[in-house]
């Protein structure tokens, strides 16, 4: 699953509401954590930032050093560049492909902080390691640790929707979650005018939820069989994004898990676009696995 994390930060509180998630992460699977400040000069740069740039260096060094302290018990490096944060953080996670990205999805932009809203978009369209999205709105701390309750994955019925399941069953073993499997089964119709000969679309809907259910029941035997007790189907027809923001939205302590693509059709969502909406939109964290 995962063998280290990386956690880019910008020096605000708010890119900070990230780390009660991975303190419970770091201690729960026992992996090293790696904190990252990168120093955006490019556009900005001038004979005063070059002139100061070893004592900002200097000073963020002091700072990790203290967010690093804040990690009891855990192996903690740090690390702090100069350059295009995207590009950084892309760059110092491909060199373990076991590396999960945490970080936060906005954060404040200027001299010495970038846009972490814009950073993350890059990041996960850029990167093919994992990465845990934590919104970072203003209810959130900084302090202590966050441990998610329950599991929300969504699948569509594809392998690859599918292929976030391992990483599922690993987390919800060692951090004792309960596993909720989501199927939409929406189907928007279009008539086409065959004179009197109008498709049954209840009678449709209904083989479809069917079908969806049998599915997800599957799946909730073969994840029972492998040691997951607690592992709950739910089949919904509201558009795909909808349902997984709504469910998320109404069970505080959630954690979405979910593919970054998939497939389109009649029975499936097309994972990409779900992604990133659900990325936008949901409140509370997203982890996103890249599938090939």
């Amino acid at each position: 699953m995962f063998t280290r994390m990386l956690v880019p930060l910008d020096g605000s509180e708010t890119a900070e509401k990230v780390l009660p998630y991975a303190r419970a992460l770091a201690r729960s699977l026992k992996i090293p954590v790696g904190l990252l400040r990168v120093i955006d000069t490019f556009g900005e740069r001038s004979r005063y930032l070059d002139e100061f740039m070893d004592t900002a260096i200097r000073r963020n060094k002091d700072y990790l050093q203290r967010v690093a302290k804040t990690f009891p018990g855990a192996s903690v490096e740090w690390t702090v560049e100069e350059g295009r944060p995207a590009e950084i953080i892309i760059t110092k996670a491909a060199e373990n492909e076991g590396a999960l990205i945490t970080m936060a999805t906005h954060g404040r932009s200027g001299l010495q902080r970038w846009l972490l809203g814009s950073v993350a978009e890059k990041v996960l369209r850029g990167t093919g390691n994992p990465v845990l999205l934590v919104r970072a709105n203003e209810e959130a701390k900084t302090e202590g640790e966050v441990t998610p309750s329950r599991i929300i994955v969504p699948l569509d019925g594809s392998e690859l929707a599918e292929g976030v399941l391992p990483t599922v069953v690993e987390l919800a073993k060692a951090i004792t979650l309960k596993v909720v499997l989501l199927q939409s089964y929406r189907v928007n119709a279009i008539m086409y005018g065959y004179e009197n000969a109008l498709p049954d679309l209840n009678e449709f809907n209904e083989e479809l939820k069917k079908e969806a259910t049998a599915y997800l029941d599957s799946w909730v035997e073969q994840l029972n069989r492998g040691g997951l007790a607690d592992v709950v189907p739910i089949v919904s027809e509201e558009e795909a994004a909808e349902a997984i923001i709504k469910l998320a939205n109404g069970a505080p302590n959630s954690l979405i898990a979910m593919c970054s693509h998939g497939r389109s059709g009649v029975r499936r969502w097309v994972l990409g676009s779900v992604t990133e909406r659900v990325a936008r939109h949901s409140v509370g964290p997203v982890l996103i696995i890249r599938v090939s």
